[in-house]
């Protein structure tokens, strides 16, 4: 995935889109310590599941830096095929939602842990169809598991978050059928570490990793896994 155009039109590219899709932001996010997990992960050999958590440059950027994270691909979650492009998603017409897939190593970092990690400093819960400064369908959070006994793990760790108190409002993030996912285009892959500069990243996605780093220290990775 790394057959891209030139630096300089990979900068033009950039450019643009702080005009559309993922908005430019005026504060950074709150971040909370969400519990840990009271169901774990039961699993063996690499494993891969698809978080949604708005726009996926933050999501990728702060899995990239955790231990453990063999591999993370910013795609399109949904919808068609045809119609799985940045653009068009980006618009709120498909059926997409903007997310990761990730591969992991359960001997490293277990999948309640990641969602942990995703509840923490990435995704906020309590809302609907949109996150931080993004607004729309194709940025709602959502949990997307690949197996059974990850389907277990997260209704699970979404039952524990709703007694748990820490979250102001209702838990509204929904465990999801898995359906087809479509890798995103090159520019986007790598975003945060192509483009540390870009407003989005340094307003949003930077506090994302400096919040993983701070709680959760014993896991995080200094260097961002290139995919």
């Amino acid at each position: 995935m790394r057959r891209f155009a030139p630096t300089t039109l990979s900068l033009l590219v950039a450019g643009a889109l702080a005009l559309a899709g993922c908005q430019q932001a005026m504060a950074a996010e709150n971040h909370v310590r969400a519990p840990v997990a009271q169901t774990q992960a039961k699993e063996r050999g690499l494993k891969t599941a698809i978080f949604a958590g708005g726009c996926f440059w933050g999501v990728e950027a702060v899995f990239s830096h955790v231990k453990g994270v063999k591999s993370a691909v910013s795609g399109y979650h949904g919808g068609t095929k045809r119609q799985a492009d940045y653009k068009l998603v980006s618009s709120g017409v498909t059926d997409h939602a903007e997310a990761v897939k990730i591969t992991y190593d359960p001997s490293q970092i277990r999948y309640d842990q990641l969602l942990r990690i995703f509840f923490s400093v990435v995704a906020d819960p309590t809302l609907r169809n949109r996150q931080g400064p993004d607004r729309g369908s194709q940025y709602n959070a959502e949990l997307v598991p690949l197996s059974a006994e990850q389907t277990r793990v997260a209704r699970a760790y979404l039952a524990q978050m709703k007694r748990s108190g820490v979250w102001n409002g209702p838990i509204v993030t929904d465990v999801v059928k898995a359906r087809t996912f479509y890798p995103a285009e090159d520019y986007h892959q790598n975003f945060a570490l192509k483009n540390p500069q870009h407003g989005y990243i340094q307003r949003w996605d930077a506090p994302k990793v400096a919040a993983l780093k701070e709680f959760y220290p014993g896991v995080y990775r200094a260097s961002f896994l290139r995919d």
